[in-house]
């Protein structure tokens, strides 16, 4: 069955804005029993300029965001959380996930009331962040990779099970997809369903069109397939995928470009420590000579002294210290100075 691409920006914005599709994705994700979720207002959300090329360098189109607010069922009862949907295509995008997530801290949306111990304090609601990276990392290679926090007594190294709205409030758990590193092995229910991003995939050069098999799909991920396949039947999302596709390739050449300049730059500045050492060795040598010549002076002045102190006439001291005789003056007329 062919597919649209969802490393796409756009496809990856049709499919997710799906809410029952969105649940379903999330909770194989992180593994959460997800009973409740919705969209928060999308004031950040990445869009894809078709207007003009130029201004989608101002929108920051190389990260897609979606937030959600969802209802976790967990042994203790339900929980509130806040899930935190992006995609990336560059290393460089890292900056925006931390504004991101300072944003979220920072969000008054984000703080409840809860009634703990018997009185009722407000908490933040926990962040789980969720990953879709078009690159690799730098050392890892695992497809899937969930970041958790574990609470443990320093002293005894025993894990503490429950858990701490101060904590929970503070920390959050990550899950970082490497899009580059889905293979072709589906061991997993979780690896089935990342199969729809497996580039390896792709039926054309532009990678818009993927192959995959609806029937090694559970039925539960079927909708997702066939939304995926509707997505290839709009014309819109066809002329969206290939502006991104322009936008990104000028963007690679952008970031070649600032690295062939940082190369040159690097270049310039190791020329200019060059140059700044030799002055430098300049500058002591001919303080050195400086030094010296100062020295051989006052070897020959007090060699003169001495010449005069024994009554030697000038023309015998000027061939011993080899000086002509308006040399030997000024050198008469210092040692009078002094």
């Amino acid at each position: 069955m062919l597919i649209a691409n969802p490393i796409y920006d756009v496809v990856f914005k049709y499919l997710m804005e799906d809410a029952k599709i969105a649940k379903i994705m999330l909770s194989s994700i992180t593994g959460e029993n997800i009973t409740k979720l919705s969209f928060l207002p999308q004031e950040f959300t990445t869009e894809i300029d078709t207007q003009s090329v130029k201004k989608t360098h101002k929108t920051g189109l190389t990260v897609y965001r979606l937030d959600f607010s969802a209802q976790i069922q967990t042994p203790e009862g339900q929980k509130q959380v806040i899930i935190e949907l992006q995609k990336a295509k560059f290393p460089t995008d890292i900056i925006r996930f931390r504004r991101y997530l300072g944003e979220q801290f920072n969000d008054p949306r984000n703080i409840i009331s809860k009634k703990i111990n018997k009185r009722v304090r407000k908490i933040g609601v926990p962040i789980i962040s969720v990953y879709f990276l078009g690159h690799k990392l730098d050392h890892t290679t695992a497809s899937a990779i969930k970041v958790s926090r574990q609470y443990q007594d320093l002293i005894t190294n025993e894990i503490i099970e429950t858990r701490e709205s101060f904590i929970e409030s503070l920390t959050l758990d990550s899950y970082v997809i490497q899009i580059p590193y889905l293979t072709q092995q589906r061991r997993t229910e979780l690896e089935i369903l990342l199969s729809v991003f497996d580039q390896n995939n792709a039926t054309d050069v532009e990678h818009h069109i993927l192959n995959v098999n609806e029937a090694e799909f559970p039925e539960k991920y079927r909708s997702i397939i066939r939304k995926l396949q509707q997505a290839i039947q709009s014309p819109e999302i066809k002329k969206q995928m290939q502006l991104e596709d322009g936008i990104i390739d000028e963007l690679q050449g952008m970031d070649r470009e600032i690295e062939e300049l940082s190369v040159l730059v690097e270049q310039v500045k190791q020329e200019n420590e060059q140059v700044k050492q030799e002055n430098e060795e300049v500058k002591q040598h001919a303080e050195k000579e400086r030094q010296r010549a100062d020295q051989l002076s006052k070897e020959k002045l007090q060699t003169l002294l001495r010449m005069r102190a024994a009554g030697l006439p000038d023309a015998d001291i000027c061939a011993f210290l080899n000086i002509n005789p308006g040399e030997l003056e000024q050198m008469t007329n210092f040692s009078n100075d002094e």
